[in-house]
């Protein structure tokens, strides 16, 4: 487990309920104290890695917000954030979307 150094690139993933999409947060390390890391965004983290089993092995944990964790970027992450993406497009194209009869109708006949 290795301590943040600046250029790191760290990314965190919220979620506002099961049923809510996956929304990734990614920044860098931009500058370190004693025992902090601050990224890009303003986020304060301590740099101290800790066990973290929910997305990777090794956490970060935001400064006065123990139970949040950024976490280092792999490829892996980056695929999985560009997959939620989609779905969150899709989801909202549908949602702001009016179908007429025809549309709909075309939309039935494709995925009967």
């Amino acid at each position: 487990m290795e301590y943040l150094k600046e250029g790191d690139k760290l990314f965190n993933v919220t979620r506002d309920g099961f049923n809510d999409f996956a929304r990734y947060s990614f920044s860098e390390v931009v500058r370190l104290t004693k025992t902090l890391a601050v990224l890009k965004n303003g986020v304060k983290l301590v740099n101290q890695p800790r066990k973290s089993y929910i997305i990777s092995d090794v956490g970060y944990a935001v400064s006065q917000k123990k139970g949040v964790h950024w976490h280092r970027v792999t490829l892996d992450a980056i695929r999985d954030a560009q997959l939620e993406n989609e779905k969150i497009v899709a989801y909202d194209w549908f949602q702001e979307k009016e179908f007429n009869i025809t549309e709909i109708k075309n939309i039935y006949k494709l995925l009967a």
